[in-house]
């Protein structure tokens, strides 16, 4: 019998409301789906008795607090708890779970009737690790949303046993819960003092047992090409096809340094878009990299094909504006292992293992921790996750719930 019999019905409530941020929004939260939920959540952290509990107002985070419960002239570190609400770049209207109870690790998961989107143990080999767990999948039509709605219910089921179980000493926990984090936008306007805790971690990660500090660095580029477009006619030594230019300059990069063809701590290119005609086209770009070095030598690589291309045309015809995203929060947490070394030591208290490798992409964390809060990522349990074979254990969710608990113990003593 599960020790948290509240936390399967908290998620599904939670991940059947729509928050699908958007990239093209110019508002904080980029969706009102997303303002609305904050609200939903404020309200049920307020019936369960946390303090503080607000929604800010320029970053629009749900913050809540749950005081220490140590005797007096006892401190502790304050620990915060970070997930976000939006879900990423998929449908996920009209969200409709399907719970598989005592999978047995090996059978074909059917996710719609007619069985067009199933999961397949030979195509999701890390189905076998869960024989005999409780599955939580889509039905073939939607993303789950366990990323990183399994985040948020996690963190306000472990809030809500520590609130009914007393005799568990802990110091201040702090609970965040932000928007917009699958955009890159929601820890911009993240507010640290506000806050008001010592170290942090996302629970924002994949399966049981990752323990994430190490991520990419990212930058976003925008090429644009300027042409001149005369009839076809007459065109002979004046028409330049900025579409040419276009394919032109994504011949000189790397070809090889693609997310198809790279892994672990090797960075990439990836072309995101193309846009284009004979008068004007534009390429973006997101640049990825773990080492800051080769990160910097990637950007200014376009720097140079940029000013190799206009010598060349004796003109100035391509333009590029390249704006870093977030940096790898190694840089920061190597410094003081404390908040790593906590985390681990919960984890094997627990007999899970802690799995630690670089991360090939980036959490919120990633810009929390260059404001001086360190944040790694712990695991939250989604697999496949931004897509309609997203799945969840019940187990797992659960594994990170005592793991929240128990890092908030560690912190106490």
């Amino acid at each position: 019998m599960s020790n948290y019999p509240g936390l399967t019905d908290r998620f599904l409530k939670y991940v059947k409301v729509e928050t699908r941020s958007d990239e093209n929004s110019t508002t904080i939260p980029s969706t009102k789906s997303q303002v609305e939920f904050a609200k939903q959540l404020a309200a049920e952290l307020k019936e369960l008795g946390l303090s503080n509990v607000r929604i800010h107002p320029t970053n629009g985070y749900v913050l809540a607090t749950l005081p220490s419960n140590l005797e007096a002239g006892k401190s502790a570190k304050k620990v915060g708890f970070i997930s976000h609400m939006d879900t990423a770049d998929f449908n996920a209207k009209n969200v409709n779970p399907q719970i598989v109870d005592n999978y047995d690790g090996q059978s074909v998961i059917k996710l719609d009737e007619a069985g067009e989107y199933v999961l397949d143990p030979a195509e999701f080999p890390n189905l076998k690790n869960y024989q005999g767990h409780t599955l939580i999948t889509t039905d073939g039509t939607t993303l789950l949303g366990a990323d990183d709605k399994a985040g948020v219910a996690e963190i306000i089921t472990a809030f809500a046993y520590l609130l009914k179980h007393p005799e568990i000493k802990h110091g201040t926990l702090q609970l965040g819960i932000g928007p917009d984090e699958e955009i890159g936008t929601g820890a911009d306007h993240f507010d640290v003092a506000d806050f008001d805790a010592d170290l942090a971690y996302t629970v924002d990660g994949g399966p049981l047992g990752e323990l994430e500090y190490e991520t990419f660095n990212a930058a976003q580029a925008e090429i644009s090409f300027t042409g001149k477009n005369v009839h076809p006619g007459t065109a002979k030594g004046v028409m330049v096809n900025a579409s040419l230019l276009a394919m032109d300059f994504q011949s000189r990069l790397p070809q090889d340094q693609v997310p198809e063809l790279t892994a672990g701590r090797e960075g990439f290119f990836l072309l995101l878009s193309v846009e284009g005609n004979v008068e004007e086209a534009k390429l973006t770009y997101i640049i990825r990299d773990h080492d800051r070095q080769k990160f910097e030598a990637k950007k200014a690589l376009l720097n140079d094909i940029v000013a190799e291309m206009n010598q060349e045309l004796g003109q100035k015809r391509v333009r590029a504006e390249v704006r870093d995203q977030y940096y790898n929060m190694r840089e920061v947490i190597e410094k003081d292992m404390t908040v790593v070394d906590l985390a681990k030591e919960a984890m094997e208290n627990l007999d899970i293992k802690p799995l630690i490798f670089p991360v090939r992409g980036g959490t919120d964390g990633s810009k929390i921790s260059f404001m001086g809060l360190p944040t790694p990522n712990l695991f939250a349990g989604g697999e496949n996750m931004h897509g309609r074979y997203e799945y969840v254990s019940v187990q797992v969710m659960e594994k990170a719930v005592d793991l929240i608990i128990e890092i908030a113990k560690l912190a106490a003593k």
